[in-house]
């Protein structure tokens, strides 16, 4: 295994980074000051930053968890050892950021909206998809290399308003009768008693699939295993651009170019303008907030009644993630800033503790240890695309999961794995693989229209 080449000056992280303005991502800037990073132990070792022109057979854009997984699955269904490429340091976008929550879900549509646009049994297929891209991360995760922490048991749906209780028992029951899930109610009391004291809190669903893991932990677990299976990862270098010449790839680097094959873009929400035209306007990057508070005491934990560690969503369009962490912290996220100029604002912090508060008065003043923001690659149709854009090239992208990526996208790998690959795979003529990212047509308008809708999502979510 080749020896790393020496990263130069990190440098400083960036708050105010925005994927539609920025004019990249950067060049090995260091992390966000997530507790996820600081928590994560030693860094993995990895093969330093392009340093002259190389050749490969499959470069990959992008090193978070679809990148590393794509690498992984090319080399232990195809024999290939793929080259991937990182602007900044591994994992440093949502990878390290997300609110490590693993569930039987790919991009932001219910079962329901799947069956209105696409019809039932174009739903249940898509269903069989996604369950198995959680056995695939099960199976990543189980393999015994990678400990990131695993609180499984499944995920606890809660409704912060009657009528959206209403709205998810009939979502459930849908889930039930047409999808097989197992599925159940919670009423407001049984969730008091068996799992937390949530005082927003009137009921739940409980879905059988769901995961928490701490995600920086899982992604260098991916780092490693990809590593070892040969693939070679290069921090610190930035691709500028991606030409196609002589029937190859030319991704051209501070370093060096590298002349691929194949290539596969696992950039997400941090997806430079410019990098290729097959993703011009098929994105809306969407900031998240997250915090995590100092360790609950034994008084605290008796006060929130938390007996549980299953992952948690409220059911505000603007939803809460949040949990009870290994140490006894609760970590909670949830929309923030419309800008990236914006972000460091004090309201949107403020907006996320009054939120925590809501939920857990015997919580109001608790010291916020760590936080933090990153950017979610929402798509226009709030569905992912693992997609080839033309046929004749071996150019293929998997973006767009809307927050619902930690499980997913590790399907979503190995499906790009098997498309560069040329292999076919069951449900491939589902419209997540045949059709590309929707493209915006007023995509300098887009972030106006984000204000209205965050206002009128907010009055809707609040009304009693």
């Amino acid at each position: 295994m080749n020896m790393p080449t020496k990263l130069p000056p990190l440098g400083a992280y960036d708050p105010h980074y925005d994927p539609l303005v920025s004019d990249g991502p950067g060049h090995n800037r260091d992390y966000a000051p997530t507790y996820w990073h600081a928590t994560a132990g030693a860094l993995p070792q990895d093969d330093g930053p392009i340093a002259r022109d190389i050749d490969c057979d499959v470069a990959i854009v992008g090193s978070g968890y679809t990148g590393l997984a794509c690498a992984i699955f090319l080399a232990r269904e195809f024999g290939i050892k793929a080259v991937v490429l990182e602007a900044n340091r591994v994992a440093w976008g949502c990878s390290t950021r997300n609110g490590g929550q693993a569930q039987n879900a790919a991009g932001r549509l219910s079962r329901s909206q799947w069956i209105a646009r696409w019809g039932l049994d174009i739903a249940r297929r898509l269903h069989a998809e996604v369950r198995d891209g959680f056995e695939t991360f099960e199976a990543l995760v189980s393999s015994g290399s990678i400990d990131c922490e695993p609180q499984r048991g499944g995920h606890l749906y809660i409704a912060h308003r009657q009528r959206y209780l209403e709205k998810i028992t009939t979502e459930a029951k849908l889930l039930n009768d047409q999808f097989g899930d197992a599925t159940r109610v919670v009423s407001a009391e049984e969730l008091r008693r068996d799992f937390l004291d949530e005082a927003e809190a009137v009921g739940a669903v409980l879905e059988p699939l769901g995961t928490g893991v701490h995600p920086a932990k899982l992604a260098f677990g991916y780092q490693r295993m990809a590593r070892e299976l040969g693939a070679r990862i290069h921090p610190a270098s930035p691709v500028a651009e991606i030409q196609y010449n002589n029937g190859a790839y030319h991704l051209r680097t501070p370093g060096g170019t590298v002349r691929a094959r194949a290539v596969g873009v696992a950039t997400g929400a941090y997806t430079a303008a410019g990098l290729t035209p097959a993703l011009s306007g098929r994105l809306m990057p969407i900031l998240s907030n997250s915090i995590v508070t100092r360790p609950l005491t034994a008084a605290e934990l008796d006060a929130t009644g938390f007996r549980t560690r299953l992952v948690l969503t409220d059911t505000r369009t603007l939803r809460h993630y949040y949990r009870l962490l290994p140490d006894n912290r609760v970590q909670i996220g949830s929309r923030s800033a419309i800008t990236g100029a914006d972000a460091s604002h004090p309201r949107h912090l403020q907006v996320l503790v009054d939120g925590l508060h809501r939920k857990f008065p015997a919580l109001q003043g608790i010291e916020i240890d760590y936080s933090w923001w990153g950017w979610v690659d929402v798509s226009h149709d709030m569905m992912p695309r693992i997609f080839r854009p033309d046929p004749q090239r071996n150019l293929f992208y998997a973006l767009g999961y809307g927050g619902n990526g930690v499980s997913y996208s590790a399907q979503a790998g190995r499906r790009m794995a098997q498309m560069i690959g040329g292999r076919g795979f069951a449900g491939q003529d589902l419209p997540i693989f045949t059709s590309p990212l929707p493209a915006h047509s007023f995509a300098p308008f887009r972030r106006l229209g984000q204000r209205m809708l965050y206002r009128w999502y907010h009055a809707r979510d609040e009304a009693v």
